[in-house]
Formats: C-alpha cells, structure tokens, sequence
C-alpha cells in the first residue's frame, strides 16, 4: 500500500485540533516528516510500511492529551535505534530541542551494549528505561502507547516471538500501567496478553461471558432503568455506564482460584459520573436505599485514595433475582484519572505545584533505582522491581493519618524504612492500633501503625535484611552497613568466601584464593577484593552470581579430569531397563517428562482414564484437555499453534498413587422437578463418601428439570459407577458429563 506523508498524518492532525488544546502543528508535522525520509524504505512484519507504527503510537499519544513533545518523540521514537547511520540524538536535539532528544533517548535500546545473555540485556533496557522515567515521566506514558501498538498488532509476528513479547507485556508492562493508574491501557495489554498466552483459556472465558451477557440483557437494562429514575428524581445530573469484568480478571479467577465461572459473583457492574463529589455521597446513599448492600464490599477511595490517584466509591449490592452486582460512583475528573492514570495530569494540572505533585507522585521509581545495589546487579534489580512495582498493595496509616502504600507481605521495618531511614535505624518496637507486636508482623489494610525509635539504637540488625519485603527498606539497610561497618563487612564477606571456596573438589593456596577474588571483582563492578567482601558482608551483591564467577576462576587452576572409564553395554541396558520416576503430584506426563507443571482445562474437566493432550500457555503452565474436547479440535486446526500442543497420558498409580488423587467431575443431569429431588441426588452421592463441590438448578418446560454438579472424582472408572448410581434414582432421566 503506498503511503504518502500527507495521507498518513491526516487522522493524528485531526484528533490533535478535537481536542482544544494549543498544539504546535508545524513541529509535529516536521517530525512527522522527518520519520518519514528515515523510515523509507522499512517494513513491518505485516508487509505496511514502518512508518505507520510511529503514527498509530503518536495516535494513541494523542489520546492520553500529551504535550507537543511526546508525540514528536513518539514519531521519532525508534529513529535513532534503527536508522543510526541517518541520524543520532545530537541531531534529533538540533532539529526538535533538548526535551524531544531526553525522551527519544529514554525509548531507545542499549543496542550497543555487550553482555552476557539476552536476559542480562533485558534486564539493562528495562533499567535504562525506569531512570530516563525517573526524570521525565513521558518516557513511560510513550512506551506504554508504543507496546500496546505493538499488541495490537501481533498476529503479523512469528510464534515464538508472539509468545516472549505476550509474557513480558505481562510480568513488566501492565503492571506498569497499573500502578501509574492507567488503567484502560493496563487492561487491554492484559486481554491482549492473555490471548496469546492461552488462546484456548482465553477464547473459553470469552465464549462464557458473551452467553451470560446475551442472557442477562434485560436484568442489566432494568436495574439501569431503576436507578436513572431515582437519580433524576434526585436532581442529580449523570452519566450511568454498565460494564462487565474483563476477560484477563474473570481468566484470573476461574484458573487462580480454581472456581467455575458461575461462581463469579461480582459480573457485573455500574459505573455512575456525576458532577461533584457531594453527588457521589448523595448517589451513593441512594443506591444503598434502592438495594441491599453486601457488608465488607463498601470501599471509600475518594476520602482516602490510592497511591495512583485513582478516587472512587465502590459498594456491591444485591438486585432481583438475588443477582448480585457492583455500583462505582465517580465525579467526571475521578474517571478521566481512573482512565488515564497520571497521565491525566496534563489534562487536569499545570504551573510549578503540579510539577511537586508529579515528582511526590513518582518517589518510588526514584527510591527503586537510587541504590549503588541495584546497579551493581540486574537481577537484584528485577527482583526488586517485581516486588516493588508489581505486587498487590496494602494501605496503612502513619498516627498523624497519612497513607503509606506498601507491597503485600511488608512488615513493619519496611513501614518504618518509608517513613524515613532514620526512623528505620532507630526503630527498636512497633505498635498497630495501639498494640505493641514484633518487628516482623506483616502489616494489614488499615492498621494504623506507630514506630518506637530510641536514640541508644545502634542501627539495623543484619537478621532485618531477611524480614523485609521492600527494595526501598533492604537498600536503606546494606547503605547503614555499608557505612557504618565496613570492617565487620569485610570480616562477615571473607567467612562467606571461604565457604564457597570448600564447596569445590581442590584446596587452593592462599596466594591462589587471593588471586580468584581479584579476578572476581571487577568482573561484578568492584574495585578491588576489599571491597566484594565488604558488598558480600552487606549481601549489597548476589550470592549465586558471585558463586558462579568464582566457580569459573577457580576452575582454571583445577587439572583436567581423565578420560572417564568405559561403560559396557550391559551397564547401558540396565540403566535403561530402569527409568527413574519422578512423582507428579498431578498424574500426568508430558512429552515423557515428569513432574511438570500443569493445569486441567475448566472446558473438559479430564480424569485420569480420559485420553489426554497437553497444550503450552508459556508462564500459565501446561494446560490439560480431553483429546475430544471440542477447543482442542478446533484448535488443532490452527498451524501456528501446532508446536505447542504436546502429547500427555496419566501415570501408572503404582509410581506415584495418581490412585489416591481427587479430582474434579462435571455432571448434568436431567430429572423430573420436584420436592425432595435434589436432596435424593445429595444421600446417594454421600452414601458413594462423593463430596458435592458445587450445585446448581435450571427449571425446564414440562415439569422437568436440569441440575448441574461439580463433584470430587478419583478416575473415569470412579465417574462411571457414580453415574451408573445416579441413573438408577427415580425421576432421573438421563446423566452426562457436563462443562463448568
């Protein structure tokens, strides 16, 4: 297709001039232009000319209502990685000014870079990218438009590609988005994710919530209904939005924690816009008139918000039919925030105290990275990063009422060490709600927490380096030891080298250890021994890498082994005459591998006796079908997914008593309706010791009946004698296997 400049900018000017905001439309037309002469000549993998993913990102840009400059630098983002011998930043900074180059830089690769492996340079991108973020929070935002791009346009790329870029959109970026409150990009790269990572899961969820939408249209149009007339008789102006949950939070649950997907409550959903906040109270207390309210589902983020500005009220009711469902109310600024995240600021906020709220707003990127730690060691720092930045939050309270987020499982050093290091190294007790607990409590939502600190403490405990959760808490110590005790560092460092030196097959001299760590240490960025003992003291490096450097001097001063004896062939077949079995707690052998880590897919329910297939979701594990599963007959038809369906069969019970496993069974049957008729079904499958884990009942024409059942099953055999049993109870017509 031929794409011309004029034709291509077309759609991003419009948006641009929809907006109302003051754009400066000649400089972004020149970097458009200039993109265009760079990228000429470039393809997709799609077969469209390149350029059209820097417009599509500088759209989407756009659409967050971004400055001049990010969307610049989002057409010209990957100028300088792909077209280097045409340009290069000192040139980008000449035509388009400082701030469009830091931004382009901050988005660009360490193409250079010479590493060890492609997780090591990962690792380092990654980095590169969180500190250009640090000083600019563009960076990110234009990342985020440049990856959802980019999953959105996936299919165009080869499997294995498809599947790596899915996995890291997962564990690094919409986590990202979600805790900078984005959370419309955050869900979409989810879906996006997801899709690709178990199409079969994802296109099962999918099918179960387009049936119950379809099903339950006029349940969510009347209680709409409902609650626009009270609103309006309230002379409340409003907008009323009805959502559902998002196939990734439904795939969560239904897989996470093992339930079926009518065992999903909180389906669905209200969101109501008004245009201040006392209307939020007002509608709020209008909802809880018109239904009744589920205790301990009241949450009041606008009094207290999360730490990514996202303000809401959120409360789950009970509508007709007992169907529950939950109400969000929001002023219009709450939404476009909830939306967008603090990208929303550019809307919302200008002048010098916005940039001190942006930078108050963004401390823990500058706490996650400012550590000499981090940058001695990637995978510390991605350790750090997925701790930090990834996992679910709790909110607690400082005495005076301030909110402090931290990571679930912190404890109350952590608390202490994000109040302010000098809290932390003079702690020597906490209280929670009054209450005096130990230094290692984990803290709760909620808790009001105060630290006792004492001037005679000396400073951390190096057993605290073990307790904490947070990066922030265990850089703050290593910083105090680091300091404070270099000499007992260096002591504490030599004991950790010398065990690590018993652990190989020869005794070095002394002279000869001395050399291997002067070897080591500028290898792990130190400059001398000294110094790697005294980071080994603090644990300011990691352990296992230091091991394995030392593994590789120490391992030229170890003679060549001789040539290992011969092994006859006898020696041969008795070894393979006996196959060492792993046990596997789940029964089942993939690709002649024990032990691996699987799941039984929700759409099949296998049992051991059921022939079986296994199907890769790369970071969901293994996943399980039936061979005559319908999703796995269908998606065998698809070519690029044919490497990623694996052959599988159940273990013999006698190698691993797969015999005394429990497993899941899904029965449907269909019966007269009457009084007593589940409770018959119920004493037959007790006297059977069969445990009933779920139930439900649908009322058919003609007195008739289907009940659906989730039952504990140990084999196909076991599933057999339970529906034989059942077929002999009067007013049963017939018994199947069901789907959840």
């Amino acid at each position: 297709m031929d794409m011309t400049p004029h034709t291509n900018i077309v759609p991003l000017l419009s948006m641009l001039s929809k907006t109302g905001k003051k754009y400066d439309t000649e400089k972004i037309q020149k970097a458009y232009d200039y993109a265009y002469a760079l990228h000429d000549g470039q393809f997709r993998a799609s077969g469209e000319a390149y350029i059209s993913h820097p417009v599509a990102v500088a759209e989407i840009v756009a659409s967050l209502e971004l400055d001049t400059d990010s969307i610049c630098a989002a057409l010209l983002h990957d100028t300088v990685e792909d077209c280097s011998e045409k340009t290069d930043l000192k040139e980008i900074e000449k035509l388009f000014g400082k701030d469009v180059a830091l931004l382009v830089d901050g988005l660009t690769k360490l193409v250079a870079l010479q590493l060890d492996d492609k997780e090591e340079e990962h690792i380092e991108n990654l980095r590169k990218m969180l500190l250009a973020m640090s000083k600019d929070v563009r960076v990110i935002f234009i990342k985020l438009c440049d990856r959802l791009h980019n999953m959105r346009t996936l299919d165009a790329k080869a499997e294995n590609k498809r599947r790596m870029t899915a996995l890291e959109t997962m564990q690094v970026y919409a986590p990202l988005a979600h805790r900078l409150g984005m959370q419309k990009i955050k869900q979409e790269l989810e879906n996006l994710g997801l899709r690709y990572l178990d199409p079969i899961g994802y296109a099962e969820v999918k099918g179960h919530m387009e049936n119950k939408y379809g099903e339950s249209l006029n349940f969510i149009e009347s209680i709409r209904s409902a609650i626009s007339e009270k609103l309006t008789e309230n002379s409340i102006h409003f907008t009323l939005e009805g959502r559902i949950k998002t196939v990734y939070s439904i795939y969560k649950k239904m897989f996470n924690q093992n339930k079926s997907f009518d065992e999903i409550y909180d389906f669905y959903a209200l969101r109501i816009i008004v245009d201040t906040e006392l209307e939020c109270y007002a509608s709020l207390g209008i909802i809880h008139e018109m239904f009744n309210s589920i205790p301990g589902r009241f949450k009041d983020y606008i009094s207290t918000p999360k730490p990514n500005m996202y303000r809401s009220l959120h409360t789950t009711v009970i509508g007709r039919d007992g169907i529950p469902f939950e109400v969000q109310i929001r002023t219009h600024e709450m939404h476009h925030i909830a939306e967008y995240g603090i990208a929303a600021h550019w809307k919302y906020k200008s002048g010098a105290s916005s940039k001190e709220d942006m930078d108050k707003k963004l401390e823990w990127i500058a706490r996650l990275i400012e550590t000499e730690d981090n940058a001695k060691d990637p995978d510390e720092f991605m350790s750090a990063l997925k701790t930090d930045m990834f996992h679910d939050e709790v909110f607690v309270f400082t005495p005076k009422g301030d909110v402090i987020s931290l990571p679930q499982g912190a404890t109350v050093i952590d608390f202490a060490y994000a109040i302010h290091s000098a809290v932390g190294n003079r702690m020597m007790g906490a209280k929670i709600n009054g209450m005096i607990v130990p230094i290692d409590r984990v803290v709760q939502n909620g808790e009001i927490i105060e630290i006792i600190t004492s001037s005679s403490m000396k400073g951390p405990g190096r057993d605290w380096l073990s307790i904490v959760k947070t990066s922030e808490a265990r850089g703050k110590i290593r910083q105090w030891f680091k300091k404070e005790t270099r000499a007992e560092n260096i002591v504490v460092g030599r004991s950790i080298a010398d065990a690590e030196f018993k652990k190989f097959p020869v005794r070095l001299s002394e002279q000869k250890r001395a050399e291997c760590m002067a070897a080591v240490a500028p290898r792990l960025g130190f400059t001398n021994a000294d110094d790697l003992y005294n980071a080994l003291g603090y644990s300011g490096v990691s352990l296992q890498k230091f091991a394995a450097k030392l593994k590789e001097e120490v391992s030229k001063y170890i003679e060549p082994e001789t040539e290992p004896a011969a092994v006859s062939e006898q020696d041969i077949v008795k070894t393979v005459a006996k196959p060492r079995h792993l046990k596997s707690n789940s029964g089942i052998v993939v690709d002649g591998e024990y032990g691996c880590q699987v799941k039984f897919a929700k759409c099949c329910n296998p049992l051991p006796g059921d022939e079986v297939v296994g199907f890769v979701t790369k970071g969901y594990g293994i996943s399980i079908h039936k061979k005559d599963c319908p999703n796995v007959v269908e998606g065998q038809k698809n070519e690029s997914n044919r490497d990623r369906w694996k052959e599988a069969y159940w273990e013999e019970p006698e190698h691993t008593g797969v015999g005394r496993n429990v497993y899941e069974a899904h029965l449907q049957l269909f019966t007269e309706d009457r009084v007593g008729m589940l409770a018959d079904i119920a004493v037959a499958l007790a006297d059977m010791k069969v445990a009933i884990l779920h139930v439900n009942s649908q009322k058919r024409n003609g007195g008739r009946c289907i009940i659906n059942l989730k039952i504990s099953c140990k084999n196909i055999d076991h599933y057999n004698s339970i529906v034989s049993r059942l077929r002999s109870l009067d007013g049963i017509d017939n018994v199947s296997r069901g789907y959840s």
